[in-house]
């Protein structure tokens, strides 16, 4: 697909005016431009002018950066204003309608932006353990897995590695000291591991090992706690703790922050209701809002 390339003097013209803060843009000694009506673009009769890409840009951009993305939204400036002169050709619109969609739109948006304003402003972002439990007690049967999951300790290190022998010792105990000893080692020489006690997905886990390739993940999960396994650069620890297989119920740890997420948007969608409520009201008892029924 074809795109719009900058020339050498547009080039120049974008990066010196992008750079710019000030109103009017010095391209030459001497030479200034108006950003009001400079055209850098033109598709028919329409034309793109140098203030229509004001703000487009950072400061901290490079000047290929900066021209590159302005170059690209002129591209998707000419192919809309082309394909809109095409469909104007083609198909006979109805302009009042065109007219009233577009002006929908825009005091949707207008509305869409206060609403966000309203709802930030005013939104309880704190949810309690009991709202999350009542939650999910209520909706258990929304909750089915629909991957296997473990809980459980994974550790990848490379094959040379220091003392890997007693990675197992630390993995298997109980002791805090053992647990300590094990995050220091996996901070010092594991490419990626996993000791957290929370549910995580097996899929995960094991994606890039050996274990990937296993053909019934089910009857493996059911038959092992404890492997050792590796590849050419690597070896890699598991330990299983407990695990859950797809179609069971899945645990409130693993739903928690999905759980507190739900409530959130349930009480955006309340706040939105509520102002858009509050709005209508103040205008009836003010009289500014009324439908007329006799005509």
């Amino acid at each position: 697909m074809s795109s719009i390339r900058p020339n050498h003097s547009l080039s120049l013209l974008l990066c010196t005016c992008l750079l710019s803060s000030c109103d009017f843009f010095q391209i030459k000694e001497n030479e200034e431009v108006d950003k009001d009506t400079q055209q850098i673009a033109r598709a028919y009769e329409d034309f793109l002018l140098l203030k229509d890409i004001e703000g487009m840009v950072t400061e901290e951009m490079s000047k290929e950066d900066s021209v590159d993305r302005v170059m690209r939204y002129i591209d998707s400036w000419g192919r809309k204003q082309l394909l809109i002169k095409q469909a104007a050709e083609e198909i006979e619109f109805d302009k009042a309608e065109i007219e009233r969609k577009v002006l929908d739109y825009r005091y949707s948006l207008m509305g869409y932006e206060y609403q966000t304003f309203y709802i930030n402003k005013h939104l309880d972002r704190e949810v309690s353990e009991e709202e999350i439990v009542d939650y999910y007690k209520n909706n258990i049967d929304n909750f089915t897995l629909k991957q296997h999951i473990i809980k459980g300790v994974f550790i990848s290190v490379p094959q040379e590695a220091p003392k890997t022998d007693d990675l197992k010792t630390l993995i298997l105990s109980g002791k805090p000291k053992d647990k300590e000893a094990l995050n220091a080692y996996c901070l010092s020489f594991a490419t990626s591991y996993q000791l957290v006690d929370s549910w995580v997905n097996f899929e995960e886990v094991i994606r890039g090992t050996p274990l990937a390739g296993i053909p019934n993940k089910v009857q493996f999960l059911r038959n092992n706690k404890y492997v050792e396994t590796d590849d050419e650069n690597h070896r890699y620890f598991l330990n299983i703790e407990a695990y859950k297989i797809s179609d069971q119920t899945s645990p409130l740890e693993f739903e928690r922050e999905g759980i507190k997420e739900i409530i959130l948007n349930k009480r955006k969608v309340a706040l939105a209701k509520k102002l858009e409520n509050e709005v209508y009201e103040k205008a009836i008892s003010n009289n500014d809002f009324e439908i007329y029924k006799d005509h």
